[in-house]
């Protein structure tokens, strides 16, 4: 069964702290991928939009960790095309490094 996180309730409508990212990253995200075989959805609504540095903090290390791996257990949803945008500018450019 997947696991939700609903990154309004932590980040608010516009997801802008690196320390909520990096908290969501090693509380939630992180354990999940180690623990079980689960999908984990990141669900973005209500989330306006996003910095780039936020999304680079939630997920630029799990993508060191696990590759291209990650994207088959870890889901977007609910991205508007501006968070879509920043995901995907951070996955190109972890992809590159």
């Amino acid at each position: 069964m997947p696991t939700t996180i609903l990154i309004a309730n932590k980040a608010g409508n516009f997801a802008e702290n690196k320390d909520v990212a990096r908290e969501l990253r090693l509380k939630f995200i992180t354990p999940t991928l180690k623990d079980s075989d689960d999908e984990i959805i990141l669900d973005f609504s209500g989330v306006t939009g996003a910095t780039q540095s936020f999304v680079h903090a939630m997920i630029s290390q799990l993508i060191r960790d696990y590759g291209d791996e990650l994207f088959n257990r870890l889901l977007f949803k609910d991205c508007n095309p501006a968070v879509k945008q920043i995901v995907n500018i951070v996955a190109d450019y972890m992809a590159e490094s």
